[in-house]
């Protein structure tokens, strides 16, 4: 019996030691998702397998695990990283944007390839993506060759950001400046329009804005100025005309991103 008792107690200490390193593994150096839509196509077909690599720009280590399904505000801190995200990289990332708020729901995960860093201005001229820190190639070129031979008229532009305040579309979008963490932007009715769902989210504030006086309003207290709290970055699938990327709901935190993929196992 006791020679029994020990045999257990030494499979059930190696099968916790095992469990607590696999998830040590998948907090610190990669994790797997299975790409569920046709949103990074050709890249990524529904069915492929992604291992993210966490060792690039770092693991989170989140200081609360209880995890509300609803959302909720992201509690975590980054492990130092090789390097920071670069342009074209794919990334998984936390989905920002819940019932018209920004807040952090654990399942909640996006695939999308990265176009634009902190301190970048997004637009699309034509069809076509321009960023005007980076010159080489971005995102899926054929995907943006299709997107600019369609008419306007044919493209979905409902629900576009910067649609109803700008009249952006599809083709004709931005410029989107991406802030970065501790830049303070002068406040206008522009910026409070394009940011509303950031400015809330970082000061905890209702925003309003008058556009017949010029003025923006945080509770009803007049502000002129933001220094930001988070840097932001643009996603945007591959698929170009059939994604929902950061043209219509925004940008990712830099807290939301999980890592970049590393591996990529075809279904």
């Amino acid at each position: 019996m006791k020679r029994f008792q020990k045999v257990t107690l030494k499979l059930s200490l190696s099968i916790m030691f095992l469990y607590a390193s696999w998830l040590l593994l998948r907090i610190c150096v990669f994790d797997y998702f299975t790409i569920p839509t046709e949103s990074m196509c050709p890249t990524l077909k529904p069915g492929d397998k992604i291992v993210v690599n966490k060792l690039l720009m770092g693991g989170r280590i989140y200081k609360d695990l209880h995890f509300d399904k609803e959302g909720q505000e992201l509690e975590s801190w980054r492990l130092k990283g090789w390097r920071s995200i670069q342009y074209n990289d794919i990334c998984v990332f936390n989905f920002p944007h819940h019932r018209d708020k920004m807040s952090f729901v654990i399942n909640n995960v996006f695939c999308k390839r990265c176009i634009g860093l902190p301190g970048d201005t997004i637009s699309i001229r034509g069809g076509w993506y321009v960023n005007r820190n980076y010159r080489g190639e971005l995102g899926n070129i054929e995907g943006q060759r299709q997107q600019s031979l369609v008419p306007d008229s044919l493209l979905n532009n409902e629900g576009l950001t910067g649609r109803h305040c700008m009249g952006w579309t599809l083709k004709e979008f931005g410029p989107f400046y991406l802030p970065r963490k501790g830049e303070v932007i002068h406040l206008t009715t522009r910026e409070a329009q394009l940011y509303y769902r950031i400015l809330e989210w970082e000061t905890g504030k209702d925003i309003d804005w008058d556009l017949d006086n010029g003025v923006v309003t945080l509770d009803g207290e007049v502000v002129t100025e933001h220094e930001f709290k988070h840097s932001y970055y643009f996603m945007a699938g591959d698929n170009v005309l059939y994604s929902s990327d950061s043209r219509y709901w925004g940008l990712v935190p830099e807290e939301y991103i999980i890592g970049i993929v590393g591996w990529i196992i075809k279904s």
